[in-house]
């Protein structure tokens, strides 16, 4: 990989950040469920349910908390808010810079590649001219077949999970988007995943997604030029 430029690690300091207080705050989220979990307490997963859920059960006096744990609750709660309150700081930050910065602008003409997506890209690969095609970067970023072989048969196993984890787990979640988003009908990328999920699981087809964005990614980044979908009215798609 070339040396990065100062924009480039300002960042990609930016999303290491923002992911360690991801991180923290599902750990906040972990360890408030289970303490509730431990009184016959329960809420569903996700930063959601717990905004939803928390107040009420601080002020109800029926739960059956000791003074002691509705204040070391309350306590954690604080703990969440603030890093909510930092994580979001952070990703108004990414969504400027994003909107800016003429490489994650024609990133995000991608389906599934997002603010958060295209200044990840960026800060990883820059013009992503270490790589001479886009199935060098996905392979760098692990999304392609590990290969098994015996006896002179090759047999192709789970993604290899190589090379950066952030970026690869960032496309993931992007395919994850676009699979529900894309419309089948009258697109090229739309169709290939209709005839995908036709013979493969989901998660197959969210990672082969992945594949694919990364690729158009790389693309887009190395050629300079706006991201053109190809329409299944004018170009056959196989």
């Amino acid at each position: 990989m070339p040396i990065k430029t100062e924009d480039q690690l300002d960042l990609q300091a930016l999303h290491r950040v923002r992911e360690r207080l991801v991180s923290r705050r599902t750990s906040v989220i972990n360890q408030i469920r289970a303490f509730l979990l431990e009184r016959g307490i329960s809420f569903r997963k996700g930063p959601a349910s717990l905004r939803r859920q928390m107040p009420e059960i601080l002020e109800n006096a029926d739960e059956k908390l000791t003074v002691r744990m509705r204040r070391l609750l309350d306590f954690l709660w604080q703990e969440w808010k603030h890093l909510q309150l930092q994580i979001e700081s952070l990703s108004e930050d990414l969504e400027k810079i994003a909107g800016s910065d003429a490489a994650c602008v024609r990133l995000q003409q991608i389906p599934g590649v997002g603010p958060l997506v295209a200044t990840a890209v960026v800060s990883a690969i820059g013009n992503g001219s270490a790589f001479h095609k886009g199935r060098e970067f996905a392979a760098w970023l692990g999304l392609v077949p590990r290969q098994w072989s015996t006896g002179g048969k090759p047999k192709l196993l789970g993604i290899s999970k190589r090379g950066n984890p952030y970026l690869r787990k960032m496309f993931i979640h992007g395919a994850r988007a676009a699979v529900l988003r894309v419309k089948r009908e009258g697109s090229c990328l739309g169709q290939w995943m209709s005839g995908l999920e036709k013979r493969a699981a989901r998660n197959v087809v969210i990672v082969a997604t992945a594949n694919k964005l990364a690729r158009i990614s790389w693309a887009v980044l190395s050629s300079g030029n706006n991201y053109r979908p190809m329409h299944a009215a004018v170009v056959g798609c196989n």
